[in-house]
């Protein structure tokens, strides 16, 4: 039979670590699916760790500013992980950095720490079905292990959309990003001519957010109009550093390896000429895609695939006992901040439930 489980959490971003570490303090002895480090999981930006595993300093988490932050790291974290950090930044002279904001990868990695420090157990898989239509629950992992659950936390993330261009993967975190309130203050693009690429409510949103920042903002768009509402429209209109690239395409990002992405490439979607754009960084606001293909159908869901919550200010679901928190069902905020707040949230929910039911 089946290993039976208090708390299962699938997914290990800022969410997914934050619910466990709230359960491994209450006793709940949970056990998390973090991923599998597959190929595929790589070409899919849904590796263990989440979205912030893909990012580089990390300046707007609370409690991090800038510091010795890899001494720390290497005295909180396992040092079979330390294979995992990623390399110091460099400063100006090329030499390492010894202060600076926390990285994604160490952010991710002390948490994960911190989770299983209190107990956490985590097995590095893929979930692959589930079926939340009978009690307790049935999880079923890539690797053929099937669980059985009374609560389970669904915080699988939702990874950002690209161009699918050869060269935008070449210079992601060296350039292209898809969350400018994440990286738009980075002194790689301060007073930069950037690119936003989008042309609904979010690249608007983050037009206007980067031109704090830059010198120049273009705003590229397929259409010579903009979906976003008017308001926002209006927005971008009335700021003169907010240039709109109208009837255009980014056919290719163009940089080299020492300094990172330099300018694109746009192509007329009217006649097919080409042109170069200088810029410091590309924007990607073509919105998101939650990860929940595996639940297949088991959860009620907005039309883009968001797991719905629903009471407010709680993290319930349609089927009582499942809790979900973080990107997977927030397709508004989408920071690590709110998602580690749900996680939170999650547990104490989870908590509750079992307690409710008099599970120990």
């Amino acid at each position: 039979m089946a290993d039976l489980e208090n708390v299962v959490i699938i997914g290990s971003g800022p969410a997914g670590w934050s619910a466990a570490i709230y359960a491994s303090r209450a006793n709940l002895h949970p056990l998390v699916f973090e991923g599998a480090m597959t190929q595929e999981n790589q070409e899919n930006g849904t590796l263990p760790l989440g979205q912030l595993n893909l990012t580089t300093e990390v300046e707007n988490y609370a409690g991090f500013p800038a510091g010795a932050v890899r001494g720390f790291v290497l005295s909180a974290v396992d040092e079979d992980q330390h294979g995992m950090l990623p390399p110091l930044p460099k400063d100006e002279h090329g030499h390492d950095e010894n202060k600076y904001a926390v990285m994604g990868p160490e952010l991710m990695m002390l948490m994960r720490q911190q989770a299983k420090n209190f107990g956490t157990r985590v097995i590095t898989d893929d979930v692959v079905e589930v079926d939340f239509q009978t009690h307790p629950f049935r999880i079923k992992s890539s690797e053929g292990k099937e669980i059985r659950a009374h609560t389970c936390i669904i915080a699988t993330g939702a990874r950002a959309n690209y161009l699918g261009l050869e060269s935008e993967s070449r210079f992601k975190n060296r350039g292209v990003s898809a969350c400018a309130v994440c990286d738009g203050a980075l002194p790689r693009f301060r007073n930069k001519p950037l690119v936003v690429v989008g042309g609904g409510d979010s690249a608007v949103e983050e037009a206007t957010y980067l031109a704090k920042f830059a010198s120049k903002v273009h705003v590229v768009h397929r259409r010579d109009e903009l979906r976003a509402s008017k308001i926002m429209q209006e927005r971008a209109f009335s700021n003169n550093k907010i240039q709109m690239e109208w009837s255009h395409t980014v056919d290719e990002v163009l940089g080299d390896d020492e300094r990172g992405l330099t300018g694109v490439r746009l192509v007329s979607t009217k006649d097919g000429s080409k042109r170069d754009l200088e810029a410091g960084g590309m924007f990607l606001a073509i919105g998101h895609t939650p990860n929940t293909a595996f639940l297949k159908g088991q959860l009620d869901m907005n039309a883009q695939g968001y797991i719905k919550w629903k009471a407010p200010f709680r993290t319930y679901t349609s089927v009582d006992g499942v809790f979900a928190a973080g990107d997977v069902s927030d397709d508004y905020y989408r920071q690590a901040i709110t998602s580690a707040g749900t996680g939170c949230m999650a547990a104490l929910d989870a908590e509750r439930y079992l307690a409710d039911k008099g599970i120990e």
